[in-house]
């Protein structure tokens, strides 16, 4: 059930991507607000109750739904769920977007439209910023965003859904990444009830343990789809620098796999990105940060799209060995 879930959903989200506004979205956003307003008293375990409530309740729904479909009424009514959940939580067509419209103006020699659009994706001043760097950064922010909105929910999907909880491992794993942003200490989100430090510290520390695997996965990924050696010998020297630094194993190992030179934000260490920056100073970081390689080029934004879809086809593939095995067993 698995595979044809995914490979429906991506299918679905390909022809028919989920508008940007959307009720569940929105849904999602309220739930947030609610937990934190009414649970957020400010101590430690107000933080974690609050992370807990909001982050592990949709899931459970999830997976009661999942159950009481494939129970009573039938396997194809439960594969429609999973393909319904995983067209929510999975897919390109919920950023790609932005990376497409930057790398058009960019092609076309277009840097202001470039800048402009960098600066609505990511809500920060880019006017200053030269070609080269509006590619790392575009090359940065679509990477993580292809871990986060593929990758990683295909782990902890495949994975939950092995042990037979359905869909819950997609809704965990984009609510523990939702609830990490929106309770963050860079969060834009104003209300009248700002998340409390505690609270901040516990979904950033849960996000950490919940994207650990996914995220050497999505570099493992890269590194067989990419420059192998190089690859893997980036991942390990950051890892030994920045043992806990999920999103910069991802880009150390993308930097590797397509031989470009990053190191913005997420190629530092939690200390240094947890003061606020904007793209301006990130520009700025020295070689120590960055990765070996040639200069960010226009010609890097095909390469990325390339890696991440081979990589997407082995994990498809791996899928399918795994479905057909245990189908013959």
């Amino acid at each position: 059930m698995s595979f044809f879930a995914i490979l429906f959903a991506l299918l679905i989200e390909q022809a028919r991507p989920l508008a940007r506004s959307n009720p569940i979205h929105a849904g999602l956003r309220a739930w947030a607000l609610s937990v934190s307003r009414n649970f957020d008293a400010g101590q430690a375990q107000h933080g974690w109750v609050a992370w807990a409530l909001a982050v592990l309740v949709p899931p459970l729904f999830v997976l009661a739904v999942h159950w009481a479909l494939l129970h009573f009424i039938g396997w194809p009514l439960a594969l429609a769920w999973n393909v319904a959940v995983l067209y929510i939580t999975l897919g390109f067509r919920q950023f790609s977007h932005h990376f497409t419209g930057i790398r058009d103006a960019l092609e076309d020699g277009d840097a202001a439209e470039a800048r402009a659009r960098l600066a609505s994706w990511r809500q920060v001043d880019a006017s200053e910023l030269p070609r080269s760097e509006i590619v790392r950064h575009v090359l940065e922010y679509s990477v993580i965003a292809a871990h986060r909105h593929v990758f990683g929910v295909l782990a902890w999907y495949s994975v939950l859904a092995a042990l037979g909880l359905g869909p819950t491992g997609a809704v965990l794993y984009r609510l523990a990444e939702f609830v990490s942003r929106y309770w963050g200490p860079r969060s834009r989100v104003v209300t009248s009830h700002p998340p409390s430090p505690s609270l901040q510290r516990a979904s950033e520390r849960a996000w950490t343990v919940i994207d650990w695997l996914p995220a050497r996965l999505t570099a493992l990924s890269f590194a067989v789809v990419g420059s192998f050696e190089e690859a893997i010998e980036g991942w390990r020297f950051h890892a030994q620098r920045f043992p806990n630094d999920n999103d910069g194993v991802v880009l150390a190992a993308t930097a590797g796999a397509i031989n470009v030179r990053l190191g913005g934000e997420a190629l530092r260490s939690r200390s240094d990105a947890a003061a606020p920056q904007g793209l301006e100073v990130d520009a700025d970081i020295g070689d120590s940060a960055s990765t070996p390689g040639r200069e960010p080029e226009v010609g890097h934004l095909r390469s990325v799209v390339g890696l991440v879809w081979r990589s997407v086809v082995v994990w498809m593939l791996l899928l399918a060995l795994l479905t057909l095995a245990r189908l013959l067993g």
